[in-house]
């Protein structure tokens, strides 16, 4: 039976402000994730001693490396926009198919940046689709608070 559009589950939509300009803040979210991304609680080995990556080009992964060396990929770029827009599935410990997309665009705001992040796809979830979603609308509050920290 095809999907209906009653059938899809609302999007987590999450922003915040930096202030910081654009450029700052998308080099900040990409090239800097490692110095601001919860690791110890939101990462798939949850060690604090893990880092991450995003390589910085459509189809780049998002990558987290533990302290073992093991190498956790949690997402694909799929759009890539300096300074404006990053986009990426996005699927950290689980199987590619069960990937959702995040966008996040970053905007000027007076002197700063409004970071808007939108994250769909959950119902390739399937039966846990409304519980993570639930969890990411409480994670991402924050990781973006972490981010603006």
């Amino acid at each position: 039976m095809p999907e209906t559009k009653s059938d899809r589950i609302a999007p987590v939509r999450k922003s915040v402000t930096v202030p910081i300009r654009p450029e700052a803040a998308f080099r900040r979210f990409t090239e800097g994730i490692a110095g601001w991304w919860p690791l110890a609680t939101h990462s798939v080995s949850e060690s604090a001693e893990a880092s991450c990556a995003i390589e910085g080009r459509v189809a780049g992964r998002i990558l987290e490396t533990a302290p073992d060396g093991a190498e956790h990929v949690w997402g694909t770029v799929t759009a890539w926009e300096p300074p404006g827009r990053l986009a990426f599935t996005w699927h950290p410990g689980r199987p590619e198919d069960t990937r959702q997309e995040v966008e996040v665009t970053f905007r000027a705001a007076g002197e700063g940046t409004r970071v808007e992040l939108v994250h769909t796809g959950w119902e390739r979830l399937g039966e846990r689709a409304s519980e993570t979603r639930a969890r990411y609308d409480a994670g991402w509050d924050l990781v973006l608070g972490r981010y603006a920290g």
